[in-house]
């Protein structure tokens, strides 16, 4: 059996297709979170309960839009929450 020898050019070529490849299989990762959350998005990204999310609602910590008995939340103030960020009253949805 005849030896082979490996470069780090070998090394370094193989580690682009191999990142390569993983990025065409799982996706690039650099996908887009959207502007707009439901609230089962919203409690599985903070790791909170339903109770935790409508408490934070209520009290003006996390605004939402109720639209056709749907809740979203803005990404952004998700963002705001999780940095600590300001707590700002909404009147939009009152419950």
């Amino acid at each position: 059996m005849a030896a082979e020898i490996i470069t780090k050019e070998d090394l370094d070529q193989f580690e682009r297709r191999l990142i390569a490849r993983l990025e065409s299989l799982l996706g690039s990762g650099n996908k887009e979170q959207p502007k707009w959350l439901k609230s089962y998005q919203v409690k599985n990204l903070l790791k909170i309960s339903p109770n935790t999310l409508q408490k934070l609602r209520l009290d003006g910590t996390l605004p939402c839009t109720k639209i056709g008995g749907i809740l979203y939340y803005n990404y952004a103030d998700i963002l705001k929450v999780m940095e600590g960020g300001a707590k700002k009253k909404s009147n939009e949805f009152e419950g």
